[in-house]
């Protein structure tokens, strides 16, 4: 019997190109090179490979060390937070040298006190800007927020618990309005958000009325936020916690990615990283169980930035931010509601301005019409952006946040430290600013077109 069948006969493993499709594709139409493919701003370079046969093994997926992932991201133009960390250090260096008590556990205690509060609001300016929006009305919705809750807890005697969950919900609110007007009306969210930055102050002085400060009772409630302090044992369980959930989900997306056939890191670097963040983290308890203990502020702005990285990093929703950041028209036809994306991050850009504000009036044990004003939304954004956020869309992670209030604070603080003129505050910050938005510029620029 022949080992060719004829096509009247039994079906054959060779169709032709009229009939159903076939598994073996001509030499022709298949790519001729590496084929690149981006996926919620990840970028990857795939050779056309064929099948294999049956009854043989996949090979085992690659190990990515440490070296070739960094030289990965320089090649998309994703520096991370590699210069952020360069400047940290420098900054310990030279304001260390300068006054010995810089690095003191109560100066550092002080430290994570003043960066909770705009930090908080700095997390939701990193949620529009992953969207390639802007977000100006933060400050002034972090301030009216504030006075929402100190009339309720104040002025009408609710819980205080009740207060703060009426300010969110005002937080909700105008987000919702500002996404709608962003959206529905496509407007520009510059124009949305200065006309709320104008719009909520005067509503917030209208609110505060003739006296212009409400305080808040120092012993108890809302105030107590800003004065409580983690016992030793709480400090240290929470370093357990973290640095053990970050091994546990580094492993999982490692076995998901082996799984996947797709390259993984080695055991070895993932002992490493973990390993380095345990240490960190542990550092950091002990300087401040040295002083006062953990701030309970700290421990609420460092379990938003988790939770919401989690949230961007291994939801849906927080995938189709990265793609519509990315590109808004490809998202769109890929079946992605980008309506409520956007609406849902200028919501929650909202929300986390009020609990800022909320975390501000605790620690002055009042609300006045300085509320959200001065520099606090000018420090949000540059703590976003200097943290690594592109102002592009589709590049960041709330740890922007952490990392940009911390040099931000870090600069402010040193020059108190050192009476060093407002002036010159200012403009090292706006010189900061400014470098860490031009290397993401070069950066983009340098990257493959695949990649920006």
């Amino acid at each position: 019997m022949s080992d060719v069948t004829s096509e009247s006969s039994a079906p054959s493993e060779v169709t032709s190109e009229s009939s159903a499709p076939s598994d073996v594709t001509s030499e022709s139409s298949a790519p001729s090179g590496p084929v690149r493919t981006e996926v919620a701003g990840v970028v990857t370079d795939r050779s056309p490979q064929r099948p294999p046969a049956i009854g043989t093994v996949p090979a085992p997926p690659a190990r990515t060390g440490l070296f070739d992932l960094a030289t990965d991201r320089l090649r998309r133009g994703d520096l991370g937070s590699m210069p952020v960390a360069v400047g940290l250090v420098l900054i310990a260096v030279v304001f260390s040298s300068l006054n010995g008590h810089f690095l003191a556990p109560e100066n550092l205690t002080n430290l994570a006190l003043q960066m909770a509060a705009t930090g908080t609001i700095a997390l939701g300016i990193v949620l529009v800007l992953l969207l390639g929006e802007i977000d100006l009305s933060a400050g002034s919705v972090s301030g009216l927020c504030a006075v929402v809750m100190t009339l309720l807890a104040v002025r009408h005697g609710l819980n205080p618990a009740v207060a703060v969950l009426g300010a969110l919900l005002a937080g909700a609110v105008i987000g919702l309005v500002h996404g709608v007007m962003r959206t529905k009306l496509s407007m520009p969210s510059f124009v949305v958000t200065l006309a709320g930055l104008i719009g909520w102050e005067g509503l917030m002085l209208f609110l505060l009325g003739n006296e212009g400060t409400i305080n808040l009772p120092f012993d108890r409630g809302i105030a107590l936020l800003s004065d409580t302090w983690m016992p030793p044992a709480v400090g240290w369980a929470i370093v357990i916690l973290l640095a053990g959930g970050h091994l546990a989900a580094t492993l999982v997306t490692r076995r998901l990615r082996a799984r996947a056939g797709l390259s993984v890191l080695g055991a070895g670097w993932v002992a490493v990283r973990s390993g380095g963040l345990a240490v960190l983290l542990a550092a950091a308890v002990l300087v401040l169980n040295s002083d006062r203990g953990v701030p309970l502020t700290l421990v609420i702005f460092g379990g938003l930035v988790v939770g919401l990285d989690l949230v961007l990093r291994r939801t849906v929703f927080g995938r189709r931010m990265y793609a519509v950041g990315g590109n808004a028209e490809a998202s769109r036809r890929a079946g992605i509601n980008i309506t409520q994306v956007r609406i849902m991050a200028f919501m929650g850009s909202s929300m986390l301005a009020a609990t800022g504000g909320i975390l501000a009036a605790s620690r002055l044990a009042a609300v006045n019409q300085s509320s959200g004003g001065s520099d606090i939304l000018l420090n949000a954004i540059a703590a976003a952006v200097i943290g690594g956020t592109s102002l592009f869309g589709g590049r960041g992670r709330t740890y922007s946040a952490l990392l940009g209030i911390l040099v931000i604070q870090s600069i402010t603080n040193g020059m108190l430290l050192l009476n060093v003129n407002s002036s010159v505050r200012f403009m090292v910050t706006g010189v900061v600013l400014a470098v860490a938005v031009a290397i993401d510029s070069l950066a983009r620029r340098g990257a493959p077109d695949g990649a920006r």
